[in-house]
């Protein structure tokens, strides 16, 4: 019985290593997407770490990376600046690919 309870919290200590690896690496995919669209909008550097604050606010509104991708397409319309969605979702990818190479 001993060895099962250790095993199973050998399980339970994984699990939360790698949930906490996978939040730490989505806050730091979007950093470098805020930091991408911020360039973009022409936000100086202290409305830039603002934004990046928004759009990790953004991205705890629901699971997924749909909740970004609005506040982003949004964010952009606002400021009169066409996009592609294509290249929103692209630069999102690069983000996130960034960030994976950042806690290898």
């Amino acid at each position: 019985m001993n060895k099962f309870n250790e095993r199973e919290k050998s399980f339970e200590k994984k699990f939360a290593n790698d949930q906490e690896l996978q939040f730490k690496v989505a806050a730091r995919s979007n950093k470098y997407l805020a930091e991408f669209v911020s360039s973009k909008l022409g936000k100086t550097d202290k409305d830039k770490e603002a934004y990046i604050q928004e759009i990790i606010k953004a991205d705890m509104e629901e699971a997924g990376n749909e909740d970004v991708f609005r506040k982003i397409k949004k964010d952009f319309q606002t400021a009169s600046i066409a996009i592609e969605d294509s290249e929103i979702r692209n630069q999102m990818e690069k983000a996130l690919l960034r960030a994976k190479e950042d806690f290898k």
